[in-house]
């Protein structure tokens, strides 16, 4: 068995694009995947240089983020994988804005109680979601982001990266060939990147 642990925004489009590949690789590999929560608003918090409209769409970020990590503190971290699955939906497939209702609606759908979504506007968890957050990108380098995901082989091996960036996303064997493919480039000793222009948009539609 392969453990691949992935760190999540559930607004970031393309780390909806790789958890989405992530569980369809555990249908044709021996791999279980766990998710983990970062803040793309702390990863660019004070950040020179960024464009006004990204800045504009990073303003409500830390309120999805809150209540994950809240509910991940009290019922453990495979709450999780539901839980974004439910937020990630509703953002990127069904335009949901960023707010009380999106939470209300996502906590429901997976059984967990409403006064989670009180997180959004506090900073109760704010400690423990740094420590995630740093938890997910030291190894890989701070100034990347998300998707970031960490392999740990059956056989004792361990290797972390930022990606794979992918639209549409890969279904069935396909998937599981990329996952081949990740794991054989990642696991190259001295292997720092390989890239090419985005030509899609992460969600169509």
């Amino acid at each position: 068995m392969t453990n691949a642990d992935m760190w999540f925004d559930p607004r970031c489009p393309w780390a909806w694009n790789a958890s989405r590949w992530l569980l369809e690789v555990e249908r044709v590999r021996d791999v279980r995947v766990q998710f983990h929560v970062m803040s793309l608003t702390v990863l660019n918090d004070g950040r020179a240089g960024l464009e006004e409209w990204y800045r504009e769409w990073l303003k409500p970020g830390l309120g999805p983020v809150r209540v994950a990590v809240a509910a991940e503190q009290k019922y453990g971290t495979e709450v999780l994988r539901g839980l974004y699955t439910a937020l990630g939906a509703r953002i990127h497939h069904d335009r949901a804005p960023i707010g009380r209702e999106l939470y209300l609606a996502a906590l429901a759908e997976v059984g967990l109680p409403a006064e989670l979504a009180d997180a959004a506007d506090s900073t109760d968890h704010d400690e423990v979601l740094l420590a995630s957050h740093h938890a997910g990108l030291e190894p890989v380098g701070e100034d990347l982001g998300t998707p970031t995901i960490h392999i740990r082989a059956g056989d004792g091996r361990r290797t972390a990266f930022f990606g794979p960036v992918v639209a549409p996303i890969p279904r069935g064997e396909d998937a599981g060939r990329l996952w081949d493919g990740v794991l054989l480039v990642a696991g190259t000793d001295g292997f720092f990147e390989l890239k090419r222009g985005r030509t899609r948009r992460p969600i169509e539609g």
